[in-house]
Formats: C-alpha cells, sequence, structure tokens
C-alpha cells in the first residue's frame, strides 16, 4: 500500500499472473483470501454456484473470524451498512435489485440526461470561473467538478436534501478507503443520517428512488430498516465513489496521452466507446467485494476449501495479456469486449446505464468547453487515496487554455 503501488498497481499485477491466475493474499483489513488476477479465472469466480455473496450465512458459520488475521479490523461487508444487493445471493438478491433496477434502466437515464446537461454546464462555468481567479491559471477538477459532478446528479435521483447529502458523501469516502481505526464509527453515523431520512420520506415521500424503496407496499418487495439502510449507502457508493474515480481516472488517461486526446477531438463520436476503454485500463475499483467458497471448489489451479474468501482484482483482470492486445496501453478505439470495470454475472453493476451516460456527459463537456485543456503538472506528480479497494485521485490540477500556460 505505499504510493508506488497506489499510483500504479499494475507492475504487481503483471508480477502476479505470471507467477498463476490465483494467490493467497492478505487485504489491508486483516483478512485472508484467495486473491484472482487473470481474466479466466475472474469470470469464473464471479459466476461460479459455489461462490456465495451471502453475508449473513458468512457470519452465521464463522467463515469471517476464521480468516481474520491477529489484529483484524471487520469491515464495511459485515456492518449494519452491508446488508444490501451486492452482499446476498438470489432470491434477496433478485428482490433488492427488481426494485432499484425500476429507476436505473437506460431509458429511465435517458429521460434524466437533459437535467444531468445542465449539471454538468452549470459546473463547467463554475470551474472556469475558478481558474480565471487562480493565481497561475490553474484548476483542480476533482474539487470543482469530478466530485461535485456525480454529488448533483446523486442528489436529485435519490432525493437526498442538502443537509445530508454532503455528510453522506464525506462518511462514504471515509468508509471506502482504509482508516479501519475509524470504520466502525463512520459506518454508525452514516446509518444514523440515513435512518432520519427514511423517517423523513415516510411522512413526505417524494418522486425520488429512496421515497420509492421507503413505500414499496408489495409485500414480496417490502425492505426491512437494515435493509433500506444498506441499499442507499451503495447506491451513494455506486452512484458518487465510483463515478467521481471513472471521470477523474478518464480524463487523467486522455490528459496523459495527448495522440488519444487528439482522437477524440477530431472524432467526439469515439466518446462512448472511448469510455469502455477507460473502464478496461484503469478501472474506479481495484476489486470486487468478496465471495466465499460454500463449497470446496478448484479455481485457476488452486483448490479452494469451504468458507475461504475470494477476492477478484478487477484491476489485474482488465490488464490482462490473454484476453487484450498490449493491455498497458490506451486505445481509444479498442473492442473492449469482455471487460470487467462494472463487474460480471447477476451482481454486474446496476447503476452502469447512469454511469455510462453521465461519464459520456462529463467528458464530452470538458473537451468541448475547454478544447486546450492539459495537466498542470506532470502526471508522475498526481497522488492517489489510500485504498485497495477503490483506486481515485486526490488532485487533477489542468489548464483550461494554451495560454493559461504560457
Amino acid at each position: 500500500m505505499d504510493e508506488e503501488f497506489l499510483s500504479n498497481p499494475y507492475p504487481a499485477f503483471s508480477a502476479l499472473r505470471a507467477a498463476g491466475p490465483v494467490h493467497r493474499m492478505l487485504l489491508p483489513s486483516g483478512l485472508r483470501v484467495w486473491a484472482v488476477v487473470s481474466h479466466e479465472a475472474a469470470r469464473v469466480a464471479m459466476t461460479h454456484p459455489a461462490l456465495s455473496k451471502d453475508i449473513d450465512t458468512s457470519v452465521r458459520l464463522g467463515y469471517f473470524d476464521r480468516e481474520m488475521s491477529a489484529g483484524g479490523t471487520p469491515r464495511l461487508e459485515h456492518s449494519s451498512v452491508g446488508r444490501h444487493m451486492l452482499n446476498m445471493d438470489p432470491p434477496g438478491h433478485t428482490r433488492l435489485r427488481k426494485l432499484v433496477n425500476k429507476a436505473l434502466t437506460a431509458k429511465a437515464v435517458e429521460r434524466l440526461r437533459p437535467r444531468i446537461e445542465e449539471i454538468s454546464a452549470e459546473l463547467l462555468d463554475a470551474v472556469e470561473k475558478a481558474a480565471a481567479d487562480s493565481a497561475d491559471g490553474t484548476v483542480d477538477l476533482v474539487e470543482h467538478y469530478t466530485a461535485v459532478f456525480p454529488v448533483r446528479v446523486l442528489g436529485e435521483l435519490l432525493g437526498i436534501t442538502d443537509e445530508h447529502l454532503p455528510v453522506l458523501v464525506d462518511l462514504t469516502a471515509a468508509i471506502m478507503s482504509d482508516d479501519n481505526e475509524n470504520a466502525g464509527a463512520n459506518m454508525a453515523r452514516f446509518g444514523e443520517h440515513i435512518g432520519r431520512m427514511i423517517h423523513e420520506k415516510r411522512a413526505a415521500p417524494g418522486e425520488d428512488l429512496i421515497s420509492a424503496l421507503v413505500t414499496a407496499r408489495d409485500e414480496e418487495d417490502r425492505l426491512s430498516d437494515i435493509e433500506l439502510v444498506s441499499t442507499v449507502f451503495l447506491l451513494v457508493v455506486a452512484g458518487y465513489e465510483t463515478t467521481v474515480n471513472m471521470i477523474g481516472h478518464g480524463l487523467r488517461a486522455l490528459l496523459a496521452h495527448p495522440e488519444q486526446l487528439a482522437e477524440l477531438r477530431a472524432d467526439p463520436s469515439l466518446i462512448p466507446a472511448a469510455n469502455e476503454e477507460f473502464l478496461r485500463y484503469e478501472g474506479p475499483g481495484n476489486r470486487a467485494t468478496l465471495r466465499f467458497a460454500t463449497e470446496p471448489l478448484d479455481l485457476g489451479g488452486v483448490r479452494v476449501e469451504a468458507g475461504e474468501y475470494v477476492s477478484v482484482l478487477l484491476g489485474s483482470a482488465n490488464r490482462d495479456e490473454a484476453k487484450f492486445v498490449c493491455p498497458h496501453q490506451l486505445d481509444v478505439k479498442r473492442s473492449t469486449n469482455g471487460h470487467l470495470g462494472f463487474g460480471h454475472g447477476i451482481h454486474y453493476c446496476v447503476g452502469a446505464p447512469l454511469a455510462r451516460a453521465e461519464m459520456e456527459i462529463a467528458l464530452r463537456g470538458l473537451l468541448t468547453r475547454f478544447p486546450d485543456l492539459s495537466l498542470a503538472v506532470p502526471d508522475a506528480e498526481l497522488r492517489w487515496r489510500k485504498s485497495f479497494m477503490m483506486q481515485g485521485l486526490e488532485r487533477l490540477p489542468v489548464r483550461l487554455s494554451a495560454a493559461a500556460a504560457e
């Protein structure tokens, strides 16, 4: 977890793949897992019937405690905010996903597109003003755009008020970091805020996704309070944390590869496909959420025993030479069929249509408004947040015009 690995984990991933598709690994939380590093083994792991994500079963059977090393700290998956669809098997997973999916279909996202474009334009005005007001003409796109854009979209989609949203976003970032010492307190605070918001929605529901989840009347679809809190947590993580990183990584990759940036400027119709390449090249997360074996299985040539945990390293699988030609090269015209940036199988990202729309609108808006956009510091000087699960830039300083660089 040193700075070298955080900024560029891919040499380590390549070395692991060269030695085999699956390895023993100790997570920063202290949990022992089997780390899946090849593309083929990753796809198998994410669909194998013997690998479960049902957190209640894992806790009941004591698997988590058995795999924790001395001094390890229980984390997100085993908390009051961890009982969401990513940590469930069918039929519970199916029930929750059906409810959320109603608001996140491609057709539903298209209805939101005009408002998302308005939010982008408003923020680009603010970016331009911040650059004009700065002493050297530079502006941090993380602070003024990529970290704000998905928050605004998320607030409207979920119906989270200005009172709660900034706090929830800050707590989400803290929970997704590797701050094990304060993890429990942060998760408890998140749950308290969501609990108050759910109470408000019950009293006065609105035309938003959280109100729809709170007021679901069909007995089969009714969510418990714990499920409600956990589902909102998942939606905030998926709608904010991953999207911030997706947009930031795509911009950084383009700005560090001027020839690829020139391709998109010459033909903006390439942007949707290019976003898939950004997800493959440097996605928002290094690893998928955990799975555990309900029975022994062979995975990538190793024996995984019942109760052992499996962690799929998406960042490694998406750079696998056996799947992608020259995987360490950014190519906005590449066919990215089979990339795992949104996962695979029944847990494929439910928010993928919204994430794609936000990423396309963000990138198109920036490149259209600022055709001379460039990094304000050498790429090697960019710093990354300390988290093994989520990979995100701390800052992205840029110049908006060629004149600002002079």
